[in-house]
C-alpha cells in the first residue's frame, strides 16, 4: 500500500507564505505584503520547514535566497496555488465589466512608460473597475521568472529571450533603437557613423556598465564611442538629453511617445542592430484563469507606435522626426 500522506497537518496558508517570500527574497518585505509580522513569517517557515524536511531558504547580506530543494519546489508549489486560486475564482466567474481585481504586471521602466498609458486607456470604459500594479523588473530574467512563479506578477513584458516551457509567451510588437537627441542637435545635420561616434553618448545601465549592445556592434567594426553617462532607467535618459549635447541610442517606441513632452528628435542608427521582438509572458497554468487570459488579449490588442515620419533638415539630410500619439493596431 502506498504511504498516505494526512494533510490535515498541512497549512495552505505556509505555501503562500514560501511564495512571498520566494518572490521578495528577503523575510521582513514578505511579511509585509502579507500584512505579518516579520516574526509570523520566521515561525510559519519554521513549520514549513519541519513539514518539507529542508532550510528552504538561506540567510544572505540582502535577505534570504532559495535552496537547491527550495528551488525545486518554486513551480510546483506555485502550480498548486494556481489551481487552488482557479477552483476558487470560478466559485465567481470572471467579468471584466464588473470586476474589481487588481493586476500586477512586471516590466523594464521603458515598456512600462510604452504600456501602461494606452492599456489604460484600453480599459478604462470596457473595464473601469479593474486595478492595477506594476514592478520594475531588471536582468537576470530567471528572477523574473521566480517571481512569476510565485506570483508576484500576473504577467511580464519582456524582450525576446528564451522563455522556459512551463510560461505562454505571445508577441505584442516589433521593437527598433533609433538615435536619440534634443530638437536641433548638431548630429542632425550629419548623422553618419564618424559623427556618431564623436559624439558624448548616454547609456542607460541600472548597474553603471558603460558598455552596451551598441558597444558590441561598433567594436565588431574596430569601432568605439564614449559613453560619458549612465543613468538607472529610461524616462531619466529622456531627460537629460532633452537638456543636453548627449545623444542615446533609445526603444523607438519610447522616444515616440514621449517626444512632446521632452522635444526630441531621433535619427535611424548608423549601425545595423537586429529588431527585438517584446512578448507578454504568463504561467501555463495561470492562462486557465480568465482573469489573465483577458489581461493577454488586452495587452495584444493594444495599439503601438507606427513608423516615424521624416523631415527634412536645412541641409536637406532626412531625420526621423518624432510625432507622438500617431498609432497603429
Amino acid at each position: 500500500m502506498l504511504h498516505e500522506i494526512d494533510l490535515s497537518r498541512v497549512d495552505l496558508n505556509l505555501l503562500v507564505l514560501f511564495e512571498a517570500v520566494l518572490a521578495e527574497r528577503h523575510v521582513g518585505r514578505a511579511a509585509a505584503r502579507l500584512n505579518l509580522s516579520p516574526s509570523a513569517v520566521s515561525h510559519g517557515l519554521g513549520r514549513l520547514r519541519a513539514l518539507l524536511n529542508d532550510p528552504l531558504f538561506l540567510k544572505n547580506p540582502k535577505g534570504v535566497v532559495p535552496t537547491v530543494r527550495g528551488a525545486e519546489l518554486a513551480e510546483t508549489i506555485a502550480q498548486v496555488l494556481a489551481g487552488v486560486r482557479r477552483v476558487v475564482g470560478d466559485a465567481k466567474v470572471f467579468d471584466a465589466k464588473t470586476s474589481t481585481r487588481r493586476f500586477t504586471i512586471g516590466a523594464p521602466d521603458a515598456l512600462i512608460a510604452v504600456m501602461l498609458p494606452p492599456l489604460l486607456s484600453a480599459v478604462a470604459k470596457a473595464a473601469p473597475g479593474i486595478n492595477f500594479g506594476t514592478r520594475n523588473i531588471l536582468p537576470p530574467w530567471t528572477k523574473a521568472f521566480a517571481d512569476l512563479d510565485a506570483r508576484g506578477c500576473d504577467v511580464l513584458l519582456l524582450p525576446r529571450i528564451d522563455i522556459p516551457a512551463r510560461f505562454v509567451a505571445r508577441v505584442l510588437f516589433e521593437e527598433r533603437f533609433v538615435v536619440a537627441m534634443r530638437r536641433g542637435h548638431r548630429l542632425g545635420r550629419v548623422p553618419d557613423l564618424k559623427r556618431y561616434c564623436a559624439e558624448k553618448h548616454l547609456l542607460v545601465s541600472d548597474i553603471g556598465d558603460p558598455f552596451g549592445h551598441v558597444d558590441i556592434a561598433l567594436a565588431e567594426q574596430g569601432l568605439a564611442r564614449r559613453v560619458a553617462l549612465t543613468v538607472p532607467n529610461f524616462l531619466m535618459a529622456l531627460a537629460v538629453i532633452s537638456q543636453t549635447d548627449f545623444v542615446a541610442a533609445l526603444p523607438e517606441s519610447l522616444v515616440t511617445a514621449y517626444a512632446t513632452r521632452f522635444d526630441l528628435v531621433s535619427a535611424p542608427m548608423p549601425i545595423v542592430l537586429e529588431r527585438d521582438q517584446i512578448q507578454a509572458v504568463a504561467p501555463q497554468v495561470a492562462m486557465a484563469d480568465k482573469g489573465v487570459a483577458w489581461l493577454m488579449s488586452v495587452l495584444q490588442s493594444v495599439p503601438r507606435v507606427s513608423k516615424l515620419p521624416r523631415v527634412r533638415s536645412r541641409r536637406g539630410v532626412q531625420l526621423r522626426r518624432v510625432v507622438p500619439g500617431n498609432v497603429a493596431r
